[in-house]
């Protein structure tokens, strides 16, 4: 995993911008093989170490018109796509050694353990190589994001 830091500072964060024209790009891969539930559980899985290592992702909490408060969403943007397993590995492997490029994945042992000692020990145990990737979350500059995930299609 590569954890450079990665992120806005407060004077780039500009919210009225689209999130087309956002500098950093975020993207989860997910493995489109997955039943719906294990899927969105590994996107959300990534989303929660992601918004924790990169800086400004987050939008500010906002108000509604009744005045209760909801929690800031991101403001730049997170798309999710559809990869194959091979997709993933690769794309995770070529997104860690890229500069300026966060990257956290979802091996297949953090929904086959159920106690988070068990997954540390399972993943001191496994080579790199040999982990089984179920979603990969990216962030870094767009044209470097583009050319990891090349055209892979939306999560349907």
């Amino acid at each position: 995993m590569n954890t450079a830091t990665i992120g806005f500072s407060p004077d780039e964060i500009d919210l009225s911008l689209s999130t087309r024209a956002v500098r950093l790009k975020w993207v989860i891969a997910v493995d489109a093989e997955l039943p719906a539930g294990r899927a969105a559980n590994a996107a959300v899985c990534l989303a929660a170490p992601t918004t924790d290592a990169v800086t400004g992702l987050l939008g500010p909490d906002v108000r509604d018109a009744d005045g209760r408060a909801h929690p800031g969403l991101p403001w730049t943007g997170c798309t999710i796509l559809a990869a194959t397993r091979d997709q993933l590995a690769t794309i995770a492997r070529k997104a860690a050694s890229s500069a300026d490029v966060f990257v956290a994945d979802m091996p297949a042992l953090g929904q086959a353990t159920r106690v988070y000692d068990d997954y540390v020990r399972e993943m001191s145990q496994t080579d790199t190589a040999h982990l089984d990737l179920l979603a990969v979350s990216i962030v870094g500059p767009r044209n470097r994001v583009d050319r990891l995930v090349g055209s892979l299609p939306l999560l349907p």
